[in-house]
């Protein structure tokens, strides 16, 4: 009796055809040039843990301008699935990904569960007007659904645009 049916096997694609993740920091930039960097970090799944541990994930990223030289912290909110918040480099000696992998690094100890998305977003705030915007969307995000960065520049002032290279 010949039934072809395989039990328990699974094909494998080779590697050349896996999906390719999208890239989504900035090519050639550097990441711990000063200025003002724009993150959001998400929950793991969405699910909305920051609530329970508002009190110490505040208290860690309070911290982080003393382990971090150079580094401060502009604005930010803790939202139930996600933060928002606005760091200042002036002379930083670390890059952008290391400051965030450590102040998620701390959260997850601290909370001992997978706490964090696997990345986070970030935006270079490229004039006064963005950061302006930027801080309002920041404080007024329990109201607003999704923030249109491109809209801040739309008056086309902004010629040091990193993202157009």
């Amino acid at each position: 009796m010949n039934n072809n049916k395989s039990v328990g096997v699974r094909f494998i694609e080779p590697a050349g055809s896996l999906p390719k993740r999208k890239e989504i920091r900035l090519k050639n930039y550097d990441y711990k040039s000063n200025g003002y960097y724009f993150i959001t970090i998400c929950t793991y799944r969405g699910k909305p843990y920051i609530k329970k541990y508002e009190e110490m994930i505040d208290k860690i990223l309070l911290s982080l301008p003393e382990r971090f030289s150079g580094l401060k912290i502009d604005w930010y909110i803790l939202m139930p699935t996600h933060l928002h918040m606005i760091f200042v480099f002036n002379e930083t000696k670390k890059y952008l990904s290391e400051i965030i992998r450590t102040f998620k690094a701390l959260v997850t100890r601290n909370t001992k569960m997978k706490f964090w998305q696997r990345n986070y977003y970030e935006h270079v705030i490229r004039n006064e007007n963005a950061l302006l915007k930027i801080r309002e969307y920041i404080q007024n995000n329990p109201l607003v659904e999704r923030i249109k960065l491109e809209e801040f520049y739309k008056d086309g002032s902004d010629e040091s645009d990193p993202y157009k290279k």
